[in-house]
Order: structure tokens, then C-alpha cells, then sequence
């Protein structure tokens, strides 16, 4: 892992504490005075972002450790246990806002305080925005799968916090049971991040391969290198930021030992260049022993 690569990871956790425990404190002296259940499924999906973000922060650091004897390929792989430990705290989050909201909409009440609300949400906007824009660029940079899963639990964030903006304007002007309404719609919406959350871990977990159309690059550019007669059995993986790359190349039998090593040297090269985040095992073949 890159230094800067690590800096920014671990930047990019302790924003998101920082940012979701603002919320926290904000949402519960909205609820605390105006009793809008949306803003209580606000309050909940912050608390849930909390512990989720707690969660992600102590697996980056986890997964940020270098190589040792018992794990040879790295710690990559705890990153995708957080997203789905985050999987979890949003799910239950949507389940329990969902409850809430179908209480309310069976007895509408009347809220209070509806400015101070207001204002919150806000403020949650604009500081859900500003992380967003960091944790983008970041995922950019690193390609983490913990800050991706971040990332898209605090996009949901914005449209459930304009969700509750709304909800808290039109309450305002007499519509009782427009908080309720989106509070469970909100509640739909967080549980399909949570299971777009599951789909990215289970194929880091399960060791799906690179899209194919990066594959076959891959495949190309090791076929361009001069010398080198072909490539086969390409094979790739995803852990952490690190994707690991394993290929045959097909040489002359009649080349040296070392000629074959510089070759596959070349062809790691190549593929790092344009892939800075693989690590590419080569292992070269002869024509004769190639099943095509």
C-alpha cells in the first residue's frame, strides 16, 4: 500500500466519524424538540452511520497492515467484512424506520419546533456533501472497498435528509402524514443500499474476477511485449485496493532462463503501468506444452 494511498484511507474514516457524530448530536436536539418521526429515522440512520463508520475505521486500519506469515496476500479482505457489517447496521436501520413510520402514519401528530429542523437538515446536507466529495475522491485515488461502501450509505444520506427537508416543510403547511410517508419511503430506500452493500462484499469475499474488458487489456498488453507469443490463463482477484493478477506466458523453448525471467519481467511491467494497484505473478511456457 502506498503511503499517500493509506494517508487518505485513514483520513477518509475519521471524516465520516466526525461528520456522522455532528449529525447525531444535531438530529437528537431536532427530534428532542419538534417529535417528527422522520427526523427520528434520521437520528437512527445517523447512529447506525456512527457505528458503521467506527466499524470501517478499525478495519482500514486492519486492512492498511502489511503481509506477514499467516495472511501472505495482506489484510485487503477486512475491508469487505466491513461493508458488510455495515450491510447489517443499515438494514436493521431501514427496518426500524420503517416501523416507526407506519406507526406514525396510523396517528398523525402535529410537530413543534419545525425551524429548528429544518436547520439541521441543512447543515446534514452540507456536511454529508463535503464528505462525499472527499470519500470520491479518495476511492478514486485508492479504489478502497470499505470507503466505497461508506460512500454510498452517505449518498443515501442525501436524498434521505432532503427526504426529511421536505417531509418537515410540507408538515409545516398542514400535511400531518407527509412525515410518516417518507420516513418509510426512506426505509425502503436504505435497505437497497444495504443489499447493493452485500453484492460488492460477497465478490470481494468470493474472489470474482476483474470486469472482462480489463482482463482482456491486461491479456493484450501482455501479448504486446516483444518476443512474448502469447498468454493464457489469465487469472484475477480483488483484496482490499490490491488486485492480484496471475497469467502463462507462451515463450520460445529454445530461450534461456534468463531471457524467459526478463520477459516476464517486461510483462509485469507492463500490466503495472497501466494498473498501479496489481500485483502480476508471471509464469512462462513453452509452445509444445500450450493446450489451446
Amino acid at each position: 500500500m502506498h503511503a499517500p494511498h493509506a494517508r487518505l484511507m485513514r483520513l477518509a474514516t475519521r471524516a465520516a466519524l466526525t461528520v456522522a457524530l455532528t449529525l447525531v448530536l444535531a438530529k437528537a436536539i431536532a427530534w428532542w424538540l419538534s417529535g417528527s418521526v422522520s427526523l427520528l429515522a434520521g437520528l437512527t440512520d445517523s447512529l447506525l452511520d456512527s457505528a458503521a463508520s467506527l466499524i470501517n475505521l478499525i478495519a482500514v486500519h486492519f486492512a492498511l497492515r502489511p503481509a506477514d506469515e499467516d495472511h501472505r496476500y495482506g489484510h485487503g479482505k477486512a475491508e469487505a467484512l466491513a461493508g458488510l457489517g455495515q450491510a447489517l447496521f443499515i438494514g436493521v436501520s431501514a427496518v426500524l424506520i420503517g416501523l416507526q413510520g407506519i406507526e406514525r402514519l396510523q396517528a398523525p401528530q402535529p410537530l413543534e419546533a419545525e425551524g429548528v429542523g429544518i436547520a439541521v437538515m441543512l447543515l446534514s446536507l452540507a456536511l454529508t456533501l463535503a464528505l462525499l466529495g472527499f470519500q470520491r475522491k479518495v476511492v478514486r485515488e485508492t479504489g478502497s472497498t470499505a470507503i466505497h461502501a461508506d460512500s454510498l450509505h452517505y449518498r443515501s444520506d442525501i436524498l434521505l435528509n432532503s427526504s426529511i427537508l421536505l417531509a418537515l416543510l410540507l408538515t409545516r403547511f398542514g400535511w400531518l402524514q407527509m412525515d410518516a410517508i417518507f420516513a418509510i419511503g426512506i426505509a425502503f430506500y436504505i435497505f437497497w443500499s444495504a443489499i447493493s452493500i452485500v453484492r460488492g462484499a460477497v465478490a470481494v469475499l468470493m474472489d470474482e474476477a476483474l470486469p472482462s474488458e480489463v482482463s482482456q487489456h491486461m491479456h493484450q498488453l501482455a501479448c504486446a511485449v516483444p518476443g512474448v507469443l502469447g498468454a493464457h490463463d489469465l487469472r484475477t482477484r480483488v483484496s482490499g485496493t490490491r488486485w492480484f493478477v496471475q497469467l502463462h506466458l507462451e515463450l520460445p523453448g529454445e530461450m534461456s532462463l534468463s531471457e524467459a525471467h526478463a520477459h516476464c519481467v517486461a510483462v509485469e511491467r507492463a500490466i503495472r503501468e497501466h494498473y498501479p494497484r496489481s500485483e502480476v505473478l508471471v509464469h512462462a511456457d513453452p509452445p509444445e506444452v500450450v493446450r489451446h
